[in-house]
């Protein structure tokens, strides 16, 4: 019977195992590396998106202060003698836009619905990216909504039933039934007012989560 060369194999299972902890290492140092690059793509892209968010929201408060400023100034012509009452009718028309907020949303989507919101390892920042995407941006676009509604439910309504817009080819007022008018003008004041306010604060919450994906860069 032959004998064994009990140091001979030892020596070839240490190689062995050896060679598996550092293919091991070798692949998990890999993956890493490929999770990292991941993980960076989406910073970038997240950061990216609130820009946008925040340029959009920019935009908006400055648009929102001037057509509340017409608002305010189309209700004191309204529903009086005022000879100024013409001088408001591009004003009416202006404040008839919506101004809206689509916020970018898609690179968010995708780390939910792939799973790999995971890849932000420290808890606090991935509560504040799902903060700002389920909360923050939930809170602003209800803001919204309330001008959207006075729009297609009493705006729209308004100028079917109510204005004739051949009067302005003989220099009259086309608006009808002005005490209508005025409520539904005060009542855009006061959702100007809410969107303005969810917009400030909505700028605010951009700086905040812009700063703290920043640290992240580094």
């Amino acid at each position: 019977m032959k004998k064994i060369n009990w140091r001979y194999a030892l020596g070839e299972t240490l190689i062995v195992i050896i060679g598996i902890t550092i293919a091991f290492s070798l692949n998990k140092c890999s993956e890493s590396q490929k999770d990292q690059k991941r993980r960076s793509a989406y910073l970038q892209n997240l950061k990216n998106d609130i820009q946008t968010d925040q340029k959009t929201l920019n935009d908006n408060l400055e648009t929102l202060t001037e057509f509340q400023n017409n608002a305010r100034e189309i209700t004191q012509h309204l529903n009086t003698v005022s000879e100024k009452k013409m001088s408001v009718i591009s004003k009416i028309f202006k404040i008839s836009s919506l101004v809206e907020f689509v916020p970018q949303d898609v690179t968010y989507t995708t780390l939910i619905n792939s799973g790999d919101l995971t890849l932000f390892e420290d808890l606090s920042v991935k509560s504040a990216i799902q903060k700002y995407y389920s909360a923050d941006l939930h809170t602003i676009l209800k803001a919204y909504e309330r001008q959207e509604i006075i729009h297609k439910e009493y705006l729209g309504s308004y100028y079917i039933y109510h204005a004739d817009f051949d009067k302005m080819r003989t220099n009259e007022f086309p608006f009808e039934n002005e005490k209508l008018l005025k409520r539904i003008v005060q009542s855009l004041d006061g959702s100007y007012q809410i969107q303005i306010q969810a917009t400030k604060k909505g700028i605010q919450q951009c700086d905040s989560i812009m700063a703290i994906l920043g640290k992240q860069a580094k």
